[in-house]
């Protein structure tokens, strides 16, 4: 007798500042068919989503790049994270993660290798991105992974641009990035 493992769940948890990171976050949990919650202005996460990230068997994480890292509403989050840590709630869990900013590089990579730790403290499996990126002479700003990231999506939103603006190529990329850590997470639930 064969048993069936249910659907993984994915959560995406992140915070926006200016509705670009949003607009990434939406397009991460519609590639993974993922649950979205969001951390506030002042960096809070309702009590909901601390119990999905808990329930959850694949967390991505989202964040602005400000400053050469992840927001400092998106650190507080981290920071209380430990209460899950001591309790190793989230360990083996599968872990991705995003960012956008408005310049072309924004120290974004800093970013995403931040999420990669925090991933790494929990004890959890970090899901790399798997898109080549553009970067051929015809390469153009809609194309997939135009920033040349193998960690996570990075987007770039130009200062002075609304979030309807953002490039179709950061949102596909999003997108498949989202598809990707919830077939990891297939994966892993259907090893078990």
């Amino acid at each position: 007798m064969t048993s069936l493992n249910p659907t993984p769940s994915t959560v995406v948890v992140y915070h926006s500042g200016y509705g670009h990171t949003q607009r990434m976050a939406e397009a991460v949990a519609e590639g993974a068919r993922a649950a979205l919650h969001a951390i506030d202005a002042e960096g809070n996460l309702s009590d909901e989503g601390w119990a999905a990230l808990d329930a959850a068997d694949a967390i991505i994480f989202g964040s602005p790049t400000y400053m050469g890292g992840p927001s400092w509403q998106f650190k507080k989050f981290a920071d209380a994270s430990s209460k899950p840590w001591f309790s190793d709630k989230w360990r083996d869990k599968v872990f991705g993660g995003f960012t956008n900013s408005a310049s072309l590089n924004g120290d974004k990579l800093n970013t995403l290798q931040y999420f990669v730790l925090l991933a790494g403290q929990h004890g959890g499996v970090w899901v790399s991105l798997g898109v080549k990126p553009a970067n051929v002479k015809a390469s153009q700003r809609d194309d997939a992974n135009r920033m040349g990231s193998y960690i996570g999506p990075m987007g770039q939103s130009d200062a002075d641009a609304a979030p309807s603006e953002m490039s179709s190529g950061d949102l596909e990329t999003a997108r498949a990035y989202g598809q990707r850590v919830a077939k990891t997470a297939e994966r892993f639930a259907s090893s078990i």
